[in-house]
């Protein structure tokens, strides 16, 4: 599933050629697309908008309109947009196609259409967004502290506590992966159990991992595209993700693969010794629990 890194991508390409540009006519092939409303009467809503602003929030790709209007895209697991000025080849799994005003086209593709589009009226999608994203890892107003806040009294484990798009907004299976082992933590550590220093290496291992991936477009293992169909290159610089049996480019220790909260998950068992690390926690719980006592 596209992450973060990859959502910002397009966005960051999609946002020079849309701004300013009006929907002139709308397809929607596939009704799963916009459900449980009708393709055509989607098609026809948007049809007419021009585009003010192309963002995103954590995962989400958001097309602001001139009329207050807000088209909403999840790419879910397989979907990508396409921007071309010439003719579109045959492809069974385009879903829409937006032709805009100077006559290039915006195609959403998705093999197992699992993605959606939802147009929003004014006023409507921070409340949407608001039950459903936490905060963007990236902002200037995340700290170790905020992170803190969001992983006390977990008691998931962390690589699960990452994933759930309302502690944190964008992070998924590959960037979770990554910023763990930047920051040395095993995965099955018990969020509530980080200590201060360990969410300050969690904190800034979570920004570096993201920002290496949007410098790098992203990570192309399969169905994931830039809008002019290139590719990202983030996935020949992972540090565990992936790399099940290949030495850790820390310390030499092949890398394991095992399972938390049901999704593949990969860590370094020296670098991110579960046992060294629960030791070091229950050393350290007295010290904690006569801080929080002292607030």
């Amino acid at each position: 599933m596209p992450e973060l890194p990859e959502v910002e991508t397009v966005r960051a390409r999609l946002e020079p050629v849309l701004t300013g540009r009006r929907f002139e006519r709308v397809e929607i092939h596939d009704a799963r697309l916009v459900r449980p409303y009708e393709p055509a009467e989607v098609a026809a809503e948007l049809e007419g908008e021009r585009v003010a602003a192309v963002e995103r929030r954590g995962k989400y790709l958001i097309f602001r309109f001139e009329s207050g209007r807000v088209l909403l895209i999840h790419l879910r697991m397989t979907g990508s947009l396409r921007h071309t000025s010439g003719d579109l080849a045959e492809d069974p799994h385009r879903r829409a196609v937006v032709r805009l005003d100077n006559g290039s086209d915006v195609a959403y593709r998705d093999v197992r259409r699992f993605g959606t589009w939802l147009l929003l009226e004014p006023g409507e999608l921070e409340p949407y967004l608001g039950t459903r994203v936490g905060e963007e890892p990236l902002d200037a107003l995340f700290t170790a502290a905020r992170l803190g806040e969001r992983l006390a009294r977990r008691r998931a484990p962390i690589k699960s506590a990452l994933l759930d798009q309302r502690t944190l907004a964008g992070m998924g299976n590959i960037y979770v992966d990554e910023a763990l082992w930047r920051a040395k933590v095993h995965p099955l550590r018990a969020a509530e159990s980080l200590d201060r220093s360990e969410l300050r290496r969690l904190h800034k291992a979570v920004r570096a991992a993201l920002e290496a991936g949007i410098a790098r477009q992203g990570s192309t293992l399969r169905d994931y595209a830039l809008p002019d169909g290139g590719s990202g290159s983030m996935q020949h610089e992972f540090k565990v993700y992936g790399r099940g049996g290949e030495p850790c480019d820390r310390c030499g220790t092949l890398i394991v693969k095992t399972r938390v909260g049901g999704r593949g998950t990969y860590f370094c068992p020296v670098c991110q010794s579960l046992e060294a690390q629960a030791a070091s926690s229950a050393s350290s719980a007295p010290a904690r629990s006569r801080r929080q006592s002292s607030v």
